[in-house]
């Protein structure tokens, strides 16, 4: 099936015309905002594969029919724009901007200029539809895609000769991780072509990578969606591939999985070349070696095939090699194999029935290969590639006349995946016994609960087309481009000018107190980004996720130990390091970020049965808790990604989100509460609590109203917002019956319920948007008590509403909704609450008194750590400096929290 770009849900084109203040733009009043500055987060690349990005801009500064310029210095550069999120007003709020590829290196010093006329391009992106597919050219490149099918890609040509042929999806599947295999290939079943240039082209193709599988019953179908990316002046494309896993983990074990594409060869062997990407020397070898021989067959000889290029005439070849050229093996297969994130073989054979010959051994290849010749060939690298193990890359049948060329996201030489749950049920068949599990191992144990069914994973992936074999410093540089996906991000003063996201700060320096919670603001961040690496937070399914606390007497992490183990997004690690990304423009925490995203909006997620649209709980494996909500599926959690990239994939995710709190009809969060009653509402309704789970929503119903401008998103925020705020104690009532119908909620609220998880993921941050975008002055009303008496002291709180007062924590995450109640309300009084309770040291991060790592055997280490605290005590800390930054300097704290982080490794 073909779907064009009119079938194509197309949000910009769903937006209203606008119902805007008359005038507002009128010829000649409107004052266009300054140009907005891009910086690379890792400074300008010799090599960039193409640029997508986001840029916000104020409310009512800009209407729909905006054009946008692009500058590099005071050159005009071509770009493709289009909105991704309006205004209430209609008024453009975010923008995406896709720029060509550079011939060069990549171009600094660029400008995004509103209301000025764009360059056009001189070169282009153009797509044309046919019956069988789409064919797709850019720099000089001719991609023929099948809309049905095994392949994915028929071919790509250079000048009307074929560089590439067949591209499809392989792998194998065992009955069981110790089972038979059985290989399978991919089938496509629609194509939609979703931009179609001039400088950017999308290309989404879905179908299943084992066709021949029922869709329900036995047997994984393993439904894809991949996106292929064509920009102008590009020889490559970007690929994106999703996959869920819809097998039965004890019976469907993936035992391999791979993008695969045949490569035309038609040179001799000895200008044959193939391309091994590597952490030291590139791996640069020849189907016919000429070096290394007994007898040299001449210096040009030698330099041009270590070289990639033509060997000159065999005429002036040393005859003593030249008539003995049939005697030298031709090496047919070719294997990189990273089987740990510490470590890669290289194997060749000359060919199948004969034996591997070890070649070479490294830490952490890039992944890239290349096979081909004098007259053209292909690469195909994945991004993540030792990050994600087991990982390979193979070159097969190099000296026939047709080569195959395979990047496997999971190797075939890898055991198969094992997905079964990780423990037994030790006698927790009744929920009693589950309680009582996890009051000692804060793991939430239910059998049949801890399936994998259903999750996902998302690869990114570059494939190329060559005209003839790249230079050996090009294919390094396109090895590094592919790994490292060079990133172009707006300027974040100019993102915070634009007043999106809530209550954030930008870097703020100018006081003592402040200096020193910004330094400990980039420790956290610094700490994390090199536990990834010291404990080797590595592997398919586990990169882009940290663990959730530390063990101090085993000086690891809890990897083993039920609910302290994988973080799965617990108390907004996402979120907090997103916010830090966009504040400072800084690489590190938006790396972090990057990985996981692409984590936890997949593994961690479900995507289809009985728990779409729910995220898991921490544990030992991603999917092992049986808690299954939305506060981890959450779209707050992706919503500064998708904008600052436009990535498709998170913005279907984020859509996907929109209808999850069905999922809730069967799925009782509350059922295990002790002394909990069986829901008595009415029929088609169930419990909700306001945060986490309806705010996870709300993030949702939010970004689908920004994204498309229809009402029924705000429509459904304003159902629950203004039945919330109907409530005897509002948000103090913590969650009340909830009908997904009306997307309202019911009964009297009439007692006070406070939980410590009720903001911390998400809600204070959702809450600060909502606002300032609906005007409802009841709902706002609501959630300042809540935010005033959360951390109300008990003296205070009693006085007020009697008892009981109930157990409080995560006092210093609480204090950033006391810093809004201060500011909401004009008390300082409340403000100076707010100051004291951040620095009250309740999560030790904040602990001014000392300094909160200890020295065990003569390393720094964080003793007590956890996750939760770090994230939320991150969170806390950006707010109070928006919020609150005169008065966090009103009170002396020790200045030893600036010195640099030393953990143990």
């Amino acid at each position: 099936m073909i779907l064009s770009r009119r079938d194509t849900l197309k949000f910009s084109a769903l937006m209203p015309a606008a119902a805007l203040p008359s005038g507002v733009w009128a010829a000649g009043k409107a004052k266009a905002p300054a140009p907005v500055a891009l910086h690379w987060l890792e400074g300008a690349p010799p090599m960039d594969l193409g640029q997508t990005l986001g840029v916000a801009w104020p409310r009512g500064a800009l209407p729909r029919s905006t054009s946008f310029a692009v500058q590099t210095g005071t050159a005009p550069m071509p770009a493709q724009n289009w909105i991704t999120a309006t205004w209430p007003d209609g008024s453009i709020k975010w923008t995406a901007h896709a720029l060509p590829v550079a011939a060069g290196p990549a171009p600094d010093g660029l400008r995004i200029i509103p209301m000025a006329h764009p360059a056009a391009p001189s070169e282009r992106v153009s797509v044309e539809q046919h019956p069988g597919g789409a064919r797709v050219a850019c720099g000089g490149v001719v991609w023929d895609f099948a809309a049905s099918g095994p392949a994915l890609i028929r071919s790509a040509s250079i000048g009307g000769k074929q560089v590439l042929g067949n591209l499809t999806l392989v792998g194998a599947m065992a009955q069981g991780p110790d089972g038979a295999r059985t290989p399978f290939t991919g089938s496509v079943t629609r194509l939609t072509i979703e931009q179609g240039g001039p400088i950017r082209a999308v290309i989404k193709v879905e179908g299943l990578h084992r066709p021949g599988e029922p869709r329900s019953g036995d047997g994984a179908t393993l439904p894809f969606t991949l996106r292929f990316y064509a920009y102008a002046g590009a020889r490559h494309l970007r690929i994106v591939h999703s996959f869920i896993y819809d097998g039965l983990p004890d019976k469907d074990a993936i035992a391999g999985l791979g993008l695969s594409a045949t490569v035309p060869m038609h040179d001799a062997p000895h200008d044959r070349h193939i391309r091994l990407a590597t952490d030291g020397a590139l791996f640069a070898e020849a189907v016919r070696p000429l070096t290394g021989l007994r007898r040299d067959p001449g210096a040009a000889f030698r330099h041009a095939q270590t070289q990639g290029q033509p060997v000159p005439p065999l005429d002036q070849m040393n005859p003593v090699v030249r008539d003995k050229l049939q005697y030298i093996p031709t090496w047919s297969d070719f294997h990189l194999e990273q089987s740990s994130a510490n470590g890669y073989t290289i194997q060749k054979r000359t060919q199948a029935g004969h034996a591997w010959v070890a070649a070479q051994e490294g830490h952490r290849a890039p992944g890239l290969a290349y096979v081909g010749g004098i007259s053209g060939g292909a690469a195909i690298a994945r991004r993540w590639f030792w990050q994600t193990f087991p990982s390979a890359l193979s070159v097969e049948h190099a000296a026939s006349d047709t080569a195959t060329l395979t990047a496997w996201l999971w190797s075939p030489h890898a055991e198969p995946m094992d997905m079964r749950p990780w423990r037994g049920v030790n006698g927790m068949e009744g929920y009693a016994a589950q309680n009582a599990g996890l009051d000692i191992t804060y793991e939430d144990y239910e059998p049949g609960w801890d399936s994998a069914t259903g999750i996902a994973r998302t690869s990114e992936l570059t494939l190329w087309a060559c005209e003839a074999t790249p230079a050996n410093e090009t294919i390094a540089a396109m090895a590094s481009a592919n790994a490292t996906a060079p990133r172009l991000m707006a300027d974040p003063a100019a993102l915070h000018g634009a007043g999106v996201f809530g209550d954030w700060s930008l870097p703020d320096r100018s006081g003592r107190n402040r200096a020193i919670i910004e330094d400990q603001l980039a420790n956290l961040v610094d700490f994390y980004a090199g536990e990834v690496d010291r404990r080797n937070w590595y592997g398919f399914w586990n990169f882009g996720d940290i663990m959730h606390t530390y063990d101090a007497d085993r000086h690891v992490w809890r990897y083993d130990i039920g609910g302290f183990a994988w973080d799965n997004s617990e108390l907004s690690p996402d979120l907090w390091l997103w916010t830090q990304a966009l504040r400072t423009g800084a690489a590190q925490p938006w790396r972090l970020a990057e990985a996981m995203t692409r984590h936890t909006s997949e593994v961690d997620t479900y995507h289809m049965g009985r728990f779409v649209g729910l995220g898991t709980r921490h544990g030992v494996q991603h999917w092992g808790d049986s808690s299954k909500q939305p506060r981890i599926s959450n779209a707050i959690y992706r919503r500064i990604y998708y904008y600052l990239t436009a990535d498709e994939r998170v913005g279907d995710l984020i859509a996907d989100m929109a209808t999850s709190d069905r999922t809730l009809d069967h799925v009782d969060i509350g059922r295990k509460v002790p002394g909990a009653k069986p829901y008595a509402g009415p029929p088609g309704t169930f419990d909700m609590g306001f945060g986490p789970s309806w705010t996870a929503l709300a993030g949702s119903w939010l970004t689908m109203w920004e994204r498309t401008g229809e009402p029924r998103w705000r429509d459904w925020l304003v159902a629950g917002m203004s039945s919330i705020a109907a409530l005897k104690y509002g948000w103090m009532a913590g969650g009340a019956p909830y009908d997904p119908r009306t997307h309202r909620f019911l009964g009297p609220g009439d007692h006070i319920n406070l939980s410590h998880l009720s903001a911390v993921f998400g809600a204070v941050e959702v809450n600060a948007e909502l606002i300032e975008l609906i005007d409802l002055p009841a709902y706002r009303k609501v959630w300042v008590d809540f935010c005033q008496w959360f951390n109300a002291p008990k003296a205070e709180f009693l006085a007020k509403f009697g008892p009981p007062f109930g157990a409080r924590n995560l006092r210093e995450a609480y204090s950033r909704m006391t810093a809004y109640a201060a500011r909401a309300t004009g008390s300082k009084a409340l403000m100076a609450r707010a100051v004291a309770e951040f620095y009250s040291g309740d999560q030790g991060l904040g602990t001014w008194e000392h300094d909160p790592r200890h020295r065990v055997e003569g390393v720094l280490e964080w003793p007590q750590l956890s996750t939760n605290a770090a994230a939320q005590w991150g969170l806390a800390a950006i707010q109070l400096l928006a919020l609150a930054p005169e008065a966090l300097e009103a009170v002396s704290i020790p200045s030893h929290h600036s010195s640099a982080q030393e953990p143990r490794h």
